[in-house]
């Protein structure tokens, strides 16, 4: 990796990285960062995680005027969280050159977003539906813009935006540089590449860099039954600071947490019901903590970016080797070491080699832990515990109590008393989730992207769905507006 002082980035640019914390470039910026400096289209192969925000954050900021007060660069994403994170993470890049970005996404008050837009911000970061709103109103004028970037493409069209993206592109300057991300170049995202890219350059992160060796993966093989105890059993051993549960379908979103929560455990769950005041509640209560047992759908969980995810379990296995990259790379972030652990039910063994093959990672097995690991796992929690306490100081009132009970009792008994004390036994109280199909597995050979189409639910939110799922699916209805 080469440092970032080694890509000729203005004095403003390179302020802000420092102040970010940033020092080596990551593959995708080291090698995307030149070409789109030199104007040129480009097509990036690349998951989330491994920076591609910044690969196409720093060359768009570093090109902008201050002084223009028009909409200069355009970003589209599939979701309202990741617009609202890239948007985040532009605004850093641009804090001290004075660039400001706007996210604009349905299910916020889209007169609000007007009146933020009359502070002229010179990039916005948008996902399809609600960027289509805004130019028809004309509330957005993309007529100066000079840059696009489709971030996440493959994302966008399996959730059915194909039609919206191309839209969009064809009411926006000929003459501009046009940059794609995706995890995957599917026949359709080539065909969108020709249509609306000029001689693009071709850069890639092969997958052994894309599943990083800095996140542990394993499976348990268990029976459908058995998911819950299990992952109240890993949750209990490893007590992680924070960690995210996939789940299938909002249903099960909502049991596991409701679940989780009569066990004794700080979670919540996110999928696309919540309104969008609840979700970023449910965020900012997670990414401070708060909340130490995030449960998510795919859907929902896609574009987050929460530093300090330490596991990841994936209660229902993921429904593609890309949906599982996705996944597992919420946590191992910045050179941190995470841990992903896949529940597999035995029909569904065949699904998980196919997601071997396709990212090129053996995963390995791991047994069901005993109720002894349980147990030594809270007791190593309690011991930890303590010494934490030791070492903050803080205790000096209790001191004389201490010694009195000393005069009673050995050290070595009052220990161990306190360490029974706060040691948190297994929690057993009954829950009852709703049991899911396994997958129907398929072959590795005959592999290609889901195009899912989006459906709304009776509150107009956003939720993936397998094709044929949803009942009284039409071709037709209107475009959703997320």
């Amino acid at each position: 990796m080469s440092s970032f002082y080694e890509l000729g980035l203005s004095k403003s640019v390179s302020e802000s990285i420092k102040l970010m914390g940033f020092e080596e470039a990551t593959p995708i910026q080291e090698k995307a960062i030149p070409i789109a400096l030199s104007g040129g289209d480009l097509i990036g192969q690349a998951h989330t995680g491994t920076g591609k925000t910044a690969a196409f954050g720093i060359p768009m900021v570093e090109r902008f005027s201050r002084q223009q007060d028009t909409i200069q660069g355009l970003i589209i994403t599939p979701t309202r969280e990741l617009a609202v994170q890239v948007a985040e993470e532009m605004n850093r890049i641009g804090q001290v050159k004075g660039i400001h970005t706007l996210p604009v996404y349905g299910g916020q008050d889209i007169n609000r977003q007007i009146r933020a837009l009359k502070k002229k911000p010179h990039i916005i970061v948008g996902t399809p539906g609600r960027l289509m709103d805004h130019m028809k109103r004309k509330t957005i004028r993309l007529n100066e813009l000079t840059m696009v970037v489709l971030d996440e493409a493959d994302e966008m069209l399996n959730m059915g935006f194909i039609e919206d993206i191309e839209e969009i592109l064809q009411q926006v300057p000929e003459e501009r540089q046009t940059l794609l991300f995706s995890a995957t170049i599917s026949k359709p995202i080539q065909e969108l590449a020709r249509r609306f890219l000029k001689n693009p350059e071709f850069i890639a992160i092969k997958a052994k860099e894309v599943t990083v060796p800095s996140i542990d993966q394993s499976y348990v093989e268990v029976q459908e039954k058995q998911k819950f105890e299990v992952l109240s059993t890993f949750l209990d051993i490893q007590s992680p600071d924070l960690a995210i549960v996939f789940g299938r379908t909002k249903r099960r979103v909502d049991e596991l947490y409701e679940a989780l929560s009569k066990r004794g455990y700080s979670a919540e769950g996110i999928h696309g019901d919540l309104t969008q005041s609840k979700r970023e509640s449910v965020l900012r209560q997670f990414k401070e903590g708060i909340i130490e047992v995030l449960v998510a759908t795919d859907v929902a969980a896609r574009g987050l970016d929460i530093s300090g995810v330490t596991h990841v379990y994936n209660f229902d296995i993921p429904q593609d080797p890309e949906s599982y990259v996705h996944r597992i790379g919420r946590t191992g972030r910045a050179g941190k070491k995470g841990e992903a652990i896949t529940f597999v039910t035995p029909r569904e063994m065949n699904h998980l080699r196919l997601i071997e093959r396709i990212t090129k990672h053996k995963i390995s097995r791991r047994p069901i832990p005993t109720i002894k690991e349980v147990i030594e796992g809270q007791q190593r929690l309690a011991v930890e515990k303590l010494l934490k306490v030791v070492e903050e100081g803080g205790f000096e009132h209790y001191r004389r109590l201490a010694e009195d009970l000393l005069i009673e009792q050995d050290a070595a008994t009052l220990v161990a008393a306190a360490l029974r004390m706060i040691t948190k036994e297994p929690d057993r109280t009954p829950v009852q989730l709703t049991e899911e199909r396994p997958l129907r597995s398929k072959k590795a050979e005959s592999f290609q992207p889901r195009m899912r189409k989006p459906y709304k639910d009776n509150r107009g939110k956003i939720e993936g769905k397998k094709r044929g799922e949803f009942k009284g699916h039409r071709r037709g209805k209107k475009r959703p507006s997320i």
